[in-house]
């Protein structure tokens, strides 16, 4: 017997999924094929909340296709795919474009030279509106509108030819008792989920989203939490972006459709960065800022283990830090805040950080995390430098520290401004507010004015120097669309 095999990476679910159809088209058996593979279980940029997530969409496919057809390995891709091959025969092999890490690019070449080898056919489908080695941006706004706009390939799940297996093949059961569950709590993984999340936020939650957004405490229920659906593919951006034009004349929602629709659409525009130039993933994306002076040595050891384990001393930093250790989300103005405290007021380099933010994103997604961290380091000579003060984002966004004592519950009695700035206690207001600085919570990390003046004369100084602007003219050429 041959088999069509559709490869499952970041794209779990069922509708809008083209490798599907193609794979359902070609008359064969269908078997869906996912990999655990234990250099991505290794890998620094995930952790255990990741692939529960992936277990409880997995689950949620399990659920909706033939038994047997969904085939879970615990080895290397090539040598599932191999195991496949060797078993059945792969009649043609199918799945989205992966904008991955580098490691999962490797893999993919791997998996290419393997196929040619073996004579199968790979069909390879875009991930959403990104162009795979694209040089530069000349009409992909068009190509993105035109892409959201078309027809979802949705199959028609009754009639598809699912594999049926006769031999033994690895559970979802089997691989479940490998993960111990995270601690935390985390939004479900699923597509169902994925579906019931987003027509909650057009039943009436999402209403505030423009005017929520930016507050941590706020935006956890006004945003529309589509983040870790879209980063592992339970839901299609298309499939997002369509929802939005179907409520655009809803009464009471334009400025939130509108905000809703740009972020949308800045999504592609960032991973695209990242498919266009992905050794981003290691090296500034701007060369003239290879020299930039950073702490270095064991102080940088010391401010890199504070930062990620919220122990600053600086309650909007750890609050959110926190937040994110528990739960696995915050929301995009506090994750640049944090990006922006690691390497203005810490001094440290972005790459110390960006696996540690990874691992604790729920939504990590390669190309938006890289593009995102490497802007607010201000280390790309293209995007207005950004140094975030912690106590005014807390005192303008969380302005009852609601969020902060929610986080720092040892700062509860303290009351609004001091909590966002508790070094300004007198010693008699920490014993009235019950908390010691230095025992109960920490003595802060740096003398915050200090910091963001020295991070301040620093980066416009640095931004000057002719190799960063010459870079930054060759970055605006490949990455900005032209007007």
């Amino acid at each position: 017997m041959s088999v069509a095999v559709v490869w499952l990476k970041r794209d779990l679910r069922l509708s809008d999924h083209a490798p599907l159809c193609q794979a359902i088209q070609s008359g064969h058996p269908v078997l869906l094929l996912y990999c655990f593979e234990p250099m991505l279980l290794d890998d620094p940029h995930y952790s255990a909340r990741h692939w529960q997530f992936v277990l409880q969409s997995l689950q949620d496919i399990n659920e909706r296709v033939s038994y047997g057809s969904l085939w879970v390995s615990d080895k290397p891709a090539l040598d599932a795919l191999q195991q496949v091959h060797e078993t059945y025969q792969i009649a043609g092999l199918y799945s989205h474009q992966e904008i991955g890490l580098a490691n999962t690019f490797e893999r993919d070449k791997a998996v290419a030279t393997w196929c040619a080898a073996m004579g199968i056919t790979w069909a390879e489908f875009r991930c959403g509106a990104v162009l795979r080695g694209l040089t530069q941006r000349q009409n992909w706004d068009k190509q993105w509108q035109k892409t959201m706009r078309e027809r979802c390939a949705d199959p028609d799940l009754s009639q598809v030819n699912w594999f049926s297996p006769d031999t033994t093949y690895a559970q979802l059961s089997d691989i479940q008792q490998r993960f111990n569950a995270p601690p935390g709590t985390f939004q479900p993984g699923g597509e169902a989920q994925a579906h019931r999340i987003l027509a909650e936020f057009y039943q009436g939650r999402g209403k505030g989203y423009a005017y929520s957004l930016s507050s941590p405490l706020l935006s956890q229920q006004a945003c529309s939490r589509m983040s870790a659906y879209l980063a592992w593919g339970n839901i299609s951006l298309r499939q997002v972006y369509q929802s939005v034009l179907a409520h655009w004349q809803m009464v009471g929602w334009r400025r939130t459709l509108v905000a809703f629709s740009s972020r949308l659409h800045w999504h592609c525009h960032f991973i695209q960065k990242f498919e266009s130039e992905c050794d981003m993933e290691f090296r500034h994306i701007n060369r003239g800022y290879d020299l930039l002076p950073r702490c270095t040595g064991e102080e940088a050891q010391q401010r890199l283990a504070a930062w990620e384990t919220g122990n600053t001393g600086i309650p909007m930093v750890d609050a959110c830090m926190r937040c994110l250790i528990a739960t696995g989300y915050i929301n995009f103005r506090m994750r640049a805040m944090l990006v922006s405290f690691l390497c203005h007021h810490l001094e440290l380099d972005w790459r110390l950080g960006v696996a540690h933010l990874a691992r604790v994103f729920l939504d990590f997604e390669p190309g938006i995390h890289y593009s995102q961290f490497q802007m607010q380091a201000g280390v790309t000579g293209i995007n207005t430098i950004r140094i975030y003060s912690p106590v005014k984002q807390g005192e303008e966004k969380d302005p009852q520290g609601e969020f902060v004592k929610t986080w720092l519950p040892m700062l509860k009695d303290v009351p609004a401004p001091l909590v966002h700035k508790p070094w300004e206690l007198s010693q008699m207001e920490q014993l009235m507010y019950g908390v010691v600085l230095g025992e109960d919570y920490p003595e802060p990390i740096v003398d915050l004015k200090l910091s963001y003046k020295a991070a301040q004369e620093l980066l416009w100084q640095w931004r000057k120097r002719p190799q960063v602007k010459k870079e930054a003219q060759r970055i605006l050429k490949r990455h900005v669309r032209p007007s």
